[in-house]
This record gives C-alpha cells, structure tokens and sequence, in this order.
C-alpha cells in the first residue's frame, strides 16, 4: 500500500540546498569525475521524509538536473569520456531511487500490516528464541493489562507467570520440527487476575533456516472455561435432582409399603404377648407370631436399603449384573403404588439368564422413571383396563431390553419426537427433565431408550442396552404378579 507522505517544510529546504550545491559543484567543476552521483544523497534523504511518489519525482529531478549541469559545462576531456560519466551518473541515480522506492514501500507494507495487528483484539507479540518479547500490540495490552514499555524485552513466560499444560522444552521441540504449536496456557494478568489462553505459536526462521523468532497468538477462553466447568456441575447436579425427585414421587408408595410391615410386627407383638399370657402359655402359636415379626423386619429393611441405594450421592459403579433381578427389585419397590391406583401388573421376563454390565442403579432410575410415568399416564382411565405390562428380553440385533407398557392416555404422533428433550414436556407440572436424564444415561451405556404408541390405546417406552451375557432367548410364559 502507498501511503502518501509529504517531507516537511526544514527537510524540503535541506534537499533543495543539497541539490544546488551538488548542481553548481557538477556545473563548474572540471575535474574528470562523476560529480552528478552525489544526487543519491538527495535520493536517500527523501526516502526518509517522503512516500514513494516523492522519492520518484526527486530522482526524475535530480537526474535532469544532472544533465542539464553537463549541457552548461564545457568538458575538460575528449567529449566520449564525459559522455560516459553523466550516463554512469545517471543511471546510479535511477538505480538508487528504483532501490529506495523498492525498500520504502516493503517498509511501508509491514507498518500496514503491523498496523492491521494492532487493530485486532486478540493479543498477538512475537518474542525471540531466549523468550524475550520484540512485539506488542494492544490486544496483548488489553488482554495482559502490560503496556508496551513494560513488556518489550522482558521473557514473555517469566512475565506472564505462565503454566503449562506439558513441559516447555516439549513445546519448542515440536517448534522445531513442526514449525507450529496449538495448545492451553494458564497465565496472570498484571493485576494478578488467572486467564486461560489458547495459544497458536508460529515459528519464523532466517534465510539461512535457522529459527529466529516466534510469533504467538492468544485467545482468552477463561469465561468459556469456567461456564464449561459450570455447565458439568449443573448436569451432574441434576442428575441427582432427578433422582430425588422420582423418589420424591414414591414417597406416599414407600411409605404405605413401610406401614404394611411395621403394623404387621405390631399386630404380632400383640398376639406373642397374649398367647404367652395363656395359663398355660401357648408358646407354639407365640413363636409363629415372634417368626412373622422377624420376616416383616426383614421386608422392611429390604425397603429401606432400595431407597438408599437409589437417593445416595455415589459415584457411577460399573459391574455386571442380572436383568430380571434388577427389574424385580424395581417392581418391588412400586408395587404398593401399582395396587393403590388399581393398577393390574404383568411381569413378562425373559427365563433365562441375561446380564448387563453398567451402573445397576443408574438403569433402574430409569425404569423407575418409566413405571412412574405409566402410573401417571393411567390416572385419567376411568374403566377397569388399567395394565401395566413389564417385559425383558433380546431383540433382533443381540440387545437387551426392558420395556414397560400401559393402557394410558398416550402419546400424541406430534410429542413423540421431542420426548427425550430437555425442558420439553406434556405435563401441567415438572421440571421435563426426566426422560431427557433417562436418554443420557442409556447412551452413557452404549444403548437408547424409544417411545411409541400403543395399541388400541396407552404408550411404550423401552430401554435397550447392549448384552453383556445370555443363554437361551426363550421368554417365560405371561403370568400375573
């Protein structure tokens, strides 16, 4: 780019002067040299005040100044010879102007662009092979909070209280080999506040190949980071929440199923006591009622340890364990819900052996949730067909899966492809995080979870989770539970 630049007013009287001077030196001397090569000087002096244009215009006059001077001088020498010096003078002069105007707009072209570097917001310095910074535009002062001054020269990581993700000497290494770097750097800004950078290293070499310099570019990412880091607590945090809160929805359930053994023992503390208050005591019939209070603890405390299981803050446990086993634990632990809201319950399991490895607890959060959701889906059935149908089994492809059908309301066709979104929902009421939570888990397994219609009425929601070892695929006969 020609930036337009005019010398100001002492240099353009400087070149004047000098060029008289050379011209009257040129015009009445008659020593057999080559005064007229001295315009270079006058060349020279307008590169460093003017543009282009200028040096161009001040060559063409100094060159014809040149031969005007041997046009008014008589040549001391055979004419050839003078011939020959003002051609030699003029073309030095030409030479020397096309080299500066050359030069000057190569200058003129990296302020340009140092020019664009200062215009961009991300920081952008180069430093030398010792580290020391050579360039500093205002993207690294804003970024960095060091101005110029105070950054130039001094050894960027030192500086910048830079940590790295993997040794420095690594980063040069591949410097070396590559020509280029990307990567993270943790650093400090000059009040002492922590910035996250990406980081582009470039490494620039001579004209003999050695390395020379480095050219970095960086990027803060520090909000980015941390609402990254933010955004995993709150998924972890709601995957918990989502737990609590389908339990929060058992807890009439668990509680009538608490009640049932523990007025049970209460009724048969009260008959042990009344048969060993007998004249003689009946101590046969006493010990059946102490062994049926002994049995409903034990009931009990089968409860107690599902929910705990199910609401503790644990870490992800990967095992294999039994299909039918788990979804028999799950249908335990609802049953009394099923029954309250008059539900009829089938249990279709696969007979055989069938084992899945994962979170056993995470897997039955989700048919927790899907059980939850037919109960839910078959408040507004007014007749006597409320069924609900749990089944496992193996598909076509080798996969395992639980399903569980009801004769509900159903779903609607334009609700089936946004169920498992988060924050979508078809309920008056709740968070819709449910069925989205129960999606990340099945893909967290390597496996899915659908939703189809029923038919003639209801819905089916089935998980399907790779096999990690099963026998035969027959399937156990339907029977009632």
């Amino acid at each position: 780019m020609n930036v337009l630049r005019f010398p100001n007013g002492r240099a353009m009287i400087a070149m004047s002067i000098l060029a008289l001077l050379i011209f009257f030196a040129d015009t009445v001397t008659v020593l057999d040299i080559a005064v007229a090569t001295l315009y270079v000087l006058v060349v020279l002096l307008s590169a460093r005040f003017g543009s282009t244009r200028t040096v161009m215009l001040v060559g063409a006059g100094c060159i014809a100044l040149a031969v005007i001077s041997w046009g008014l001088t008589r040549p001391a020498g055979p004419i050839l010879e003078g011939i020959v010096n003002e051609v030699i003078s003029n073309l030095t002069i030409a030479l020397v102007t096309v080299l500066t105007i050359r030069s000057l707009r190569t200058e003129q072209r990296h302020r340009y662009q140092a020019s664009l570097l200062e215009l961009t917001r991300d920081a952008f310095f180069t430093w030398d092979m010792s580290g020391k910074v050579l360039y500093w535009n205002r993207g690294a002062e804003a970024l960095y909070g060091f101005d110029r001054a105070a950054a130039i020269g001094k050894v960027v990581h030192t500086l910048l209280n830079t940590q790295f993700v993997v040794p420095l000497e690594q980063i040069v290494d591949r410097l070396h080999q590559h020509d280029s770097w990307e990567g993270q750097f943790a650093r400090r800004r000059a009040d002492g506040a922590p910035r996250i950078v990406t980081c582009r290293l470039t490494l620039q070499r001579d004209a003999a190949g050695r390395a020379s310099m480095v050219l970095e570019t960086n990027n803060d990412i520090t909000e980015r980071v941390r609402l990254e880091d933010a955004l995993e607590q709150a998924r972890s945090d709601l995957v918990r929440m989502n737990r609590v809160l389908v339990l929060g929805e058992l807890t009439a359930s668990i509680a009538h199923k608490m009640k049932q053994p523990i007025a049970a023992m209460m009724t048969s503390a009260t008959a042990a006591l009344n048969w060993l208050d007998h004249d003689p005591p009946a101590m046969r019939k006493a010990a059946q009622a102490i062994a049926r209070i002994v049995d409903d603890g034990n009931h009990a405390v089968e409860v107690i340890a599902r929910v705990r299981s199910l609401v503790k803050k644990a870490p992800t446990r990967a095992g294999r364990w039994d299909v039918n086993e788990a979804v028999d634990e799950v249908i335990a632990l609802t049953r009394s819900d099923v029954a309250r809201n008059g539900i009829q319950l089938r249990r279709e399991l696969k007979q055989s052996s069938l084992s899945i490895s994962g979170d056993r607890v995470q897997v039955q959060q989700v048919l927790i949730n899907m059980i939850v959701n037919a109960i839910e889906a078959m408040h507004g059935v007014v007749d006597n067909h409320r069924i609900l149908t749990v089944t496992t089994g193996v598909d076509g492809h080798g996969y395992a899966f639980m399903q569980v059908r009801d004769t509900g309301v159903g779903i609607n066709e334009a609700d089936l492809p946004h169920l498992f979104e988060s924050f979508y929902t078809t309920k008056a009421e709740g968070m819709a995080m449910g069925l989205a939570i129960c999606r990340s888990i099945a893909e967290a397994h390597g496996g899915r979870i659908d939703a189809e219609q029923n038919q003639p009425r209801g819905a089916v929601f089935r998980l399907t989770l790779p096999v990690e070892r099963h026998e035969s695929s027959g399937a156990a006969p339907a029977h009632m539970a």
